[in-house]
Parts: structure tokens; sequence; C-alpha cells
């Protein structure tokens, strides 16, 4: 993985996360922005799970475990779908805090698949 992909990807899922769960708190109801950033942080996922699909094959293979990189992955590209899925059911102040938190969430697994990928030793 890029770096630059990486901190763009936690950069709005921070950002997203932080927006998210501050206008919860404030009695605000989840919007079209909020369901926006999570849509938008999944679209990212899913260019993840295709570059790491294809990066094994360009000699681009992950230096931490396999099993804990698709984990994390697979995770983080059920969480905000799950975020979504609840804000638009329950349409309530407190949706809007748990896409927040799932948006966090999804920042620290990036993170961490970050670090598998290039940085830790097998």
């Amino acid at each position: 993985m890029i770096l630059w992909f990486t901190l763009v990807q936690v950069g709005l899922a921070v950002l997203a996360g932080v927006v998210a769960v501050a206008a919860g708190l404030i009695g605000r109801r989840p919007g079209d922005v909020t369901v926006g950033a999570l849509a938008l942080i999944e679209l990212l996922l899913v260019v993840q799970i295709v570059v790491a699909i294809i990066a094994p094959f360009a000699g681009n293979a992950p230096s931490g475990s396999l099993l804990e990189f698709w984990t994390y992955l697979v995770s983080a590209a059920l969480v905000p779908i799950a975020g979504v899925a609840w804000a638009l059911i329950e349409r309530s102040r407190w949706s809007t805090v748990i896409m927040g938190v799932a948006a966090l969430a999804v920042a620290v697994m990036v993170w961490r698949m970050h670090v598998i990928w290039t940085v830790q030793v097998a």
C-alpha cells in the first residue's frame, strides 16, 4: 500500500468520525454528508481490497501476517456498511454517534493494515 493513500484514508475517516460524533452529541440526526463520508471511506476500502489482491502478483507481498491483514480489511469494510445501515433504519442522533465511532475504528484498522503491509517483519 502506498503511504499517501493510507494517510488519505485515515484522514478522511478521522475527519468523518469527529464530525459525526460531534453532530450526534449536539443532537443532530445523520445527514447526507455524514452518510456520504462513510460511503467515500467504503469506496476507498474497496480500492484497497483490489490493490491488496493485485499487489502480491506485482512482487509487493505484505511484511506481516496475511491473516491479520485480511481480517482487518474485511472488518474495516463491514463496519461502515453497518453504521450506515443503522443510521438509515434508526435516524436518531445516536446513530450519528455510532457512524462517527465506526469511522474512527476504520481509521485505526487502516493504519494497522498499513503497518502490517509495509513495516512488520514476518
